[in-house]
């Protein structure tokens, strides 16, 4: 098996197909997006290929070391990782194209008026997860 991260992204994506910002949609809304991301992990738990996921806040600062006895450097001309993550799941999968496979589903995720968003998502395999050679 090998182990993926699915990206979920505030901006820098293209944009989905339901592309209403989370601060427009109702709070039942939100909870119906909520509970189908549960729903999904828990799905993938029974099966195995749930590693762990969180959404994320969007409070986060960069940081960086700059040498012996000086503070740490924080922020610069960077694109801030706060404005373009959402959050992000850990997936372990028998073939890519499983995880393709998921990564479709949890982008169905509802949005504004109940529809899916159809958001793109990232998959990115984890550094170090040998790939799964199908033949």
């Amino acid at each position: 098996m090998a182990k993926y991260l699915l990206l979920k992204h505030y901006r820098g994506a293209p944009a989905p197909a339901n592309d209403v910002p989370m601060d427009q949609w109702t709070p039942d809304e939100i909870t119906a997006h909520i509970q189908y991301m549960n729903d999904f992990a828990e799905k993938l738990k029974t099966t195995g290929e749930f590693v762990d996921g969180q959404a994320l806040e969007q409070e986060g600062t960069w940081v960086r070391y700059d040498g012996e006895g000086r503070p740490p450097v924080t922020d610069g001309p960077f694109a801030e990782t706060k404005d373009l993550i959402a959050g992000w799941m850990i997936i372990d999968t028998d073939t890519y194209e499983r995880a393709l496979e998921l990564a479709a589903e949890l982008s169905a995720a509802p949005g504004k008026d109940g529809k899916p968003i159809h958001e793109w998502l990232e998959i990115r395999p984890l550094y170090g997860s040998a790939p799964t050679i199908t033949e």
